[in-house]
């Protein structure tokens, strides 16, 4: 226990002691220009448009739901 105290400690006290770091770069010349193209604002689509409700019919034979939707139909 002791010895974990120390390391955290002297961790610590070593990072403390670090030179001051380097500042970053000035992006301001890196940034993108501005575009002056006009474009047509987007209109709102409903993502619900043309759902219809499809609610459950009831359990019915697995035999016959089978046959129904079976390649020889």
């Amino acid at each position: 226990m002791k010895i974990a105290i120390l390391l955290g400690a002297s961790a610590l006290v070593l990072g403390a002691c670090t030179s001051e770091p380097t500042p970053l770069p000035s992006v301001a010349s890196q940034e993108a220009t501005f575009n002056g193209t006009v474009s047509s604002p987007l209109s709102y689509k409903n993502p619900l448009a043309g759902y219809t409700f499809r609610g459950p019919t009831g359990p019915r034979d697995w035999r016959e739901v089978n046959e129904e939707q079976s390649e020889a139909n």
